[in-house]
């Protein structure tokens, strides 16, 4: 890392000693229309004389030049035109140019890419994506029009991602241009009075002009591309929607809710019911399960509270019909009635999507409309386990209905995957009663978070009497037993009740999506818009992917919806950067940004910031004092890059964290902040605190220390 340093320092030095040399030994001096046109006849001689050293000699100078953004290009230009002539000199012009300007590109990413990249991390990423995508119509753009400096144009483009041999490509052909024009009026160097009777206002707006043609020509192939994909398809003239919305889970509510709040005529077709996934099969009653499961394991542990425990007695009926009544109170606001009143057209039944512009529901009502995003949300993914189908197993689909009569929890329970939805309902149906074994096919649980939250919660499963079967596969399914494979060794696991939950799947088919060529495999391919192949045909929620998870949903909602009504003005790219998730087990794991697994695979440079909660005097209070906070943090700043956090309530706690990072607040200004005492919450001070303690300024405190000494006499 020093070599590197110095190796910056030295080439900072190199290029401002070779900027003071130009000016201190006048050099600027001979780059004037009037030295030049004194010596023309003297560089001609030359020329004829010496061919080589002057064609060299000109060449060093214009790339010294360009590569340090000195003043005088435009007047070497000239000159090269008064001493080449047109033909050579825009040659010689043209090479030199793109060299000096590929130094200086080279120069500026060299100093101070990492620099602004660490300062300015998200702009940067965003502005790469851009060059990567438009980086070449961008740059032929600013170098076709003369009104952008030259050496701005190199600085600038040295800070992002772009390639140097597109750099120096395009820049070569954008600077073509304008290098004739100048060459040329170099030839005629006695009209020439000065640098400004070369650039008419009429040729700048000429310029002008040309540099446009990219942006014309990239509308005009999206023209060409659009018409090409809608060719075979018949547009309606008139549209009786402006946005249709398929699937009423958190994605298409929100949509539609987002289309009505602007007066958009908007129609939502829900095939199932109200709410998705999340109300009815998923986060709530997973959520209202696990909280009687949290008070079961609370009355059997009340010694560790000063209470005499003893073993939980209830009704599983009773308990499974609470998780009931806690969908039908929530219920109302997904309801067909709330969003009727809101100014949805609500739509029971299933959609099909016919052309770009129109659906048709259960087979019969065809509606057309400007723009469809799909919300189909996503089911189980079931594995072509041999003999699985005939087992009679479960998912976090139907394991509701179908334990919804049952007077207990199953006796004897499986559970394949080891993922969030696997290890929430092992631990929860553990703390009713049930012996749960958890088989997971990777050496890990969780496996999306750091190795130490598996282990962390792999103790906490095995302290509560889940088996916890890591590294195991399962091959082969028989009537109430699951056939398993870990190192060569089969074993055979008996159960009462089996539940698959190795992952969900986007719902694809049906939808008329294969027949218009919309491609699909795990997700709907769309672009950073949401758009698919068709830009009037959007995604958001499960089928788009990446994450699935009801808040990103709702979160892509948004950009679904406003790029759906809105996008012939303006598109905005769904950004997932600062995106939490929490696995509701007890403790909580909670999590945003980066952990260290994540910034590894990415290269990231960072720092760890730890904090144990074993003294936090609130989680000592409620006897929740196992778990940690733990940041990543940019090298040299206070700035978070990433948060995780294993604790009671972590996923309220880790809100403070998300919203710092959307907002670049720094750990100095959480540090400022005041906390509740005692809180769950001064957890994340505490951590900014052990960040603050690892970069105190010890030569600092040395002299202050000194100056207490002194003060005492």
């Amino acid at each position: 890392m020093k070599r590197v340093g110095l190796g910056k320092v030295g080439v900072l030095l190199l290029v401002m000693t070779a900027i003071a040399a130009f000016f201190w030994f006048g050099l600027g001096d001979f780059l004037t229309l009037d030295t030049l046109k004194a010596r023309q006849a003297d560089l001609a001689r030359l020329l004829d004389e010496r061919p080589a050293f002057v064609i060299g000699a000109f060449v060093l100078f214009y790339v010294a030049v360009t590569a340090l953004s000195l003043p005088g290009a435009a007047l070497m230009t000239l000159a090269a035109g008064a001493i080449f002539g047109v033909v050579a000199g825009t040659i010689i012009v043209s090479f030199a140019s793109t060299i000096g300007a590929s130094l200086a590109f080279l120069t500026s990413r060299y100093l101070l890419r990492d620099w602004v990249k660490a300062k300015f991390a998200r702009g940067v990423e965003s502005i790469d994506r851009g060059i990567a995508k438009d980086g070449s119509f961008y740059l032929l753009t600013l170098r076709l029009i003369p009104l952008f400096p030259f050496f701005v144009i190199n600085l600038a483009m040295g800070l992002t991602a772009m390639r140097l041999l597109t750099f120096a490509l395009v820049s070569q052909a954008g600077m073509l241009i304008g290098t004739i024009v100048f060459v040329n009026a170099g030839t005629q160097l006695a009209r020439v009075q000065e640098l400004g009777d070369v650039l008419s206002p009429a040729l700048i707006g000429s310029f002008v002009l040309l540099g446009i043609f990219p942006i014309i020509a990239k509308f005009v192939l999206g023209a060409i591309r659009r018409r090409r994909i809608y060719g075979k398809f018949r547009r309606p003239r008139t549209y009786d929607r402006n946005l249709i919305v398929i699937g009423a889970g958190a994605g298409g509510l929100v949509t539609a809710y987002i289309a009505a709040t602007v007066r958009a005529k908007v129609t939502l077709i829900e095939a199932h019911k109200m709410g998705g996934d999340c109300l009815n099969t998923g986060c709530i009653p997973s959520k209202a399960l696990i909280r009687s499961a949290r008070l079961a394991h609370e009355i059997r542990t009340a010694g560790d509270y000063g209470l005499d425990p003893s073993a939980p007695q209830f009704n599983f009926r009773t308990l499974m019909r609470r998780v009931r009544t806690v969908i039908e109170t929530i219920e109302p606001a997904d309801s067909v009635e709330r969003y009727t009143g809101l100014g949805v057209d609500v739509r029971l039944g299933h959609a099909r999507i016919l052309d770009p512009w129109t659906v048709e529901i259960d087979g019969g009502d065809r509606l057309t409309t400007r723009s469809i995003v799909i919300a189909a949300g996503a089911e189980p993914f079931v594995p072509p386990i041999p003999g699985l189908d005939k087992s009679g197993y479960l998912t976090s689909d139907t394991l509701w209905d179908a334990l919804v009569e049952r007077d207990g929890p199953p006796e004897k329970l499986v559970i394949l995957g080891g993922g969030p939805i696997g290890v929430e309902m092992a631990q929860a149906f553990a703390r009713l009663g049930s012996a749960v074994t958890l088989v997971e096919a990777d050496a890990r649980i969780l496996s999306k978070e750091d190795p130490e939250v598996s282990e962390f919660i792999s103790a906490r499963l095995r302290g509560e009497g889940v088996d916890v079967r890591t590294g195991t596969e399962a091959i082969g399914c028989e009537p109430k037993i699951l056939v398993t494979r870990s190192n060569g060794v089969e074993a055979r696991i008996p159960f009462d009740d089996l539940i698959v939950a190795v992952g969900r799947k986007a719902r694809l088919s049906g939808y008329g999506l294969e027949e218009l060529g919309i491609e699909a495999d795990k997700n709907l391919a769309t672009n950073e818009y949401l758009e698919t192949v068709y830009p009037n045909i959007l995604a958001a929620g499960d089928v788009a992917g990446p994450y699935q998870l009801t808040h990103a949903a709702a979160h892509q909602a948004w950009f679904a919806a406003v790029n759906a009504l809105f996008g012939s003005f303006r598109k905005f790219r769904a950004d997932y950067s600062v995106l939490p998730w929490t696995t509701f087990t007890d403790p909580e794991v909670a999590h945003v940004g980066h952990n260290e697994q994540s910034a590894k695979a990415a290269g990231m440079h960072y720092e760890i910031v730890r904090y144990d909660l074993d003294h936090l005097d609130r989680a000592v209070a409620e006897g929740a004092n196992r778990g940690f906070v733990k940041l990543l943090v940019a090298p040299g700043t206070d700035r978070i890059l990433g948060a995780t956090i294993v604790a009671a309530n972590a996923g309220e706690t880790i809100t403070e964290y998300v919203l710092a990072m959307k907002h670049k607040i720094g750990l100095n200004k959480i540090l400022g902040t005041i906390h509740s005492y005692p809180t769950m919450a001064e957890a994340n001070k505490y951590a900014a605190g052990e960040w603050k303690k690892a970069h105190k300024p010890e030569r600092l405190l040395a002299w202050v220390e000194r100056y207490h000494a002194w003060r005492r006499g």
